[in-house]
């Protein structure tokens, strides 16, 4: 499994990769490993300002549908509209052309309470 080192991960399994004053999100590899065969993204929140840890959308897999939770509080100003035909891009490449939402990050002080890679690949034991 991969988890780069340039980006930040939560305990619920979402990476974030901060560019300014916006941050993308996604799965993490691993998350997408366990849910299997990526069907289905809704996230209803564009243009919403979500709270962190708030539920932002869902992730649907063959077997399981699961919450994504913000990472940031922030407002959802993109989201990955190329998820809607090609969800397995999830699956495919996580971390580039699977990312799901873009957003502000209104709260600088909470990027400090995010994972590392290694604190991440520890959570998970990796």
């Amino acid at each position: 499994m991969n988890f780069p080192e340039n980006l930040k991960y939560t305990k619920d399994h979402e990476w974030v990769r901060i560019e300014g004053n916006v941050a993308f999100v996604g799965i993490t590899d691993f998350a997408q490993h366990e849910l299997g065969d990526i069907v289905y993204v809704d996230i209803p929140s564009k243009g919403k300002t979500v709270a962190k840890d708030e539920v932002f959308g869902t992730v649907e897999a063959v077997k399981t549908v699961s919450d994504l939770f913000m990472p940031l509080s922030g407002e959802v100003l993109e989201l990955n509209a190329d998820l809607d035909s090609a969800p397995e891009n999830v699956n495919n490449d996580c971390y580039g052309n699977g990312w799901m939402i873009k957003c502000t990050v209104s709260n600088e002080a909470e990027i400090s309470e995010l994972l590392d890679a290694t604190a991440y690949k520890q959570l998970i034991n990796a």
